[in-house]
């Protein structure tokens, strides 16, 4: 297989990490998701890749306490996740480097572009902690802002769903899957893919982003390759 796209961001949600405990990191799921990374690494693709922190903590659903500090305690969540992926990713032999956005030398480097892009073009896998480093900010709008910074060529949205519909799949049977959509389809309809910011911030910066199931994690290898493995959402 030969990559189509040279420099792309992978979002993982926190969920994703917990495997079947719902909670937590579960370190052998992790290591499953590792894998085709590697092998995308070694294809020569730059990969970043976006935490989130839900299986930790979910800032929007604590509504008694003040929101700021709730999304805070929300990053250090994707701390803590991006630190599990850096280690299950150095066990596999690749060199990583955990980037954060709110500043804590002694565990990882503060995100600084250009060091970013040094590391992208050196071989290296960065993991970005922290979202974007202020409350009110989803990780979906993390990845998008983090991905038009580095230039990726596409944001790899690995979800719990294969793809794009126009209603839940979960209570809807007759749902339609959607294999291409565009931005504005996605923000007059309020499709579930990102946040409307995320999805802003790629549709001006012409961003497409392929969303797909972590179920099958070789559909990251697919995904990078230019296989139709879910939706892809790109500008009309």
């Amino acid at each position: 297989m030969t990559p189509k796209y040279k420099r792309v961001l992978l979002k993982l949600s926190g969920e994703s990490l917990a495997g079947a405990e719902k909670h937590g990191i579960d370190f052998d799921t992790v290591l499953r998701f590792c894998e085709p990374i590697k092998k995308l690494n070694e294809m020569g693709v730059e990969i970043a890749i976006v935490v989130g922190g839900g299986n930790f903590w979910r800032g929007r659903s604590s509504g008694k306490m003040d929101r700021t500090r709730a999304d805070h305690m929300g990053m250090l969540a994707t701390a803590i996740n991006a630190l599990g992926v850096c280690d299950a990713l150095e066990q596999l032999g690749l060199e990583v480097r955990v980037q954060t956005a709110i500043s804590m030398q002694q565990v990882a480097e503060p995100y600084i572009r250009n060091r970013a892009i040094r590391h992208l073009e050196k071989g290296r896998i960065l993991v970005f902690g922290c979202g974007t480093g202020n409350p009110f900010f989803s990780t979906d709008t993390a990845a998008s802002l983090r991905a038009a910074e580095i230039d990726a060529d596409i944001i790899l949205k690995a979800t719990m769903v294969d793809g794009v519909y126009d209603s839940d799949p979960k209570t809807n049977p007759n749902a339609k899957k959607y294999d291409r959509i565009s931005f504005q389809e996605v923000l007059n309809h309020d499709l579930k893919v990102m946040d409307s910011t995320a999805a802003a911030i790629c549709k001006d910066n012409h961003l497409p982003i392929m969303v797909f199931s972590l179920d099958n994690p070789e559909n990251i290898v697919l995904a990078v390759c230019g296989e139709n493995v879910g939706t892809l959402v790109e500008q009309d």
